[in-house]
């Protein structure tokens, strides 16, 4: 490919990433204001945030996580919002893995520190992740809500979910920024919402 070609190529593909997020608007703001809806009620009730997913969802985990806990921007000073990614302990990963297989590994610790007011958000693009299912499972049977980011397809983790948010798209790249989006706009609308 000579740099025309890849100029090209970035192109089409920043443009498809834009008629995504696009569609994101078109068709998931009622699922986005109801998923903010959720999450600030279960904060103001002294509840917290459980958030699982693997791979880039895995990082989305972390990064929505993080940007709870620690803030969106410096220039708006608020408490610490209580968040918890469940994918960052190796150790506890491998061994929960090891002993009780990979699809234990979100419900083991949502078993452990999941309570009913809690909310887990569990992000799957395939919505068939077999470790986020089980984590639903167990979230529901300890009370917890569920808010779900998936595909537009929804998998069998969308009919799980308190809320879907299912992005207008198959291809998992697109779909993951789109997710990234909307995970970043949910951190937005609490921190209005409890601390305006």
């Amino acid at each position: 490919m000579d740099r025309d070609d890849l100029r090209r190529a970035a192109r089409d593909y920043l443009e498809e990433t834009g008629r995504t997020l696009e569609r994101v608007r078109e068709a998931c703001l009622d699922d986005v204001a109801e998923a903010a809806r959720v999450l600030v009620l279960a904060l103001r009730s002294g509840g917290k945030v459980l958030i699982c997913g693997n791979g880039g969802s895995a990082a989305d985990a972390q990064h929505l996580a993080t940007e709870l806990v620690g803030t969106l921007t410096l220039d708006k000073e608020r408490p610490s919002i209580p968040a918890i990614a469940l994918t960052t302990d190796s150790s506890l990963l491998t061994a929960v893995a090891n002993d009780y297989g990979v699809e234990r590994m979100f419900a083991r610790q949502v078993e452990s520190i999941g309570a009913a007011g809690d909310v887990l958000i569990a992000i799957s693009t395939s919505g068939a992740s077999a470790n986020v299912l089980a984590a639903v499972e167990e979230a529901r049977s300890r009370g917890l809500a569920v808010v779900a980011l998936t595909a537009a397809s929804g998998g069998k983790l969308a009919p799980m979910a308190d809320v879907a948010i299912r992005v207008p798209s198959e291809v998992t790249a697109h779909v993951q920024e789109a997710h990234l989006a909307v995970e970043q706009l949910l951190a937005l609308l609490i921190e209005w919402e409890l601390y305006p």
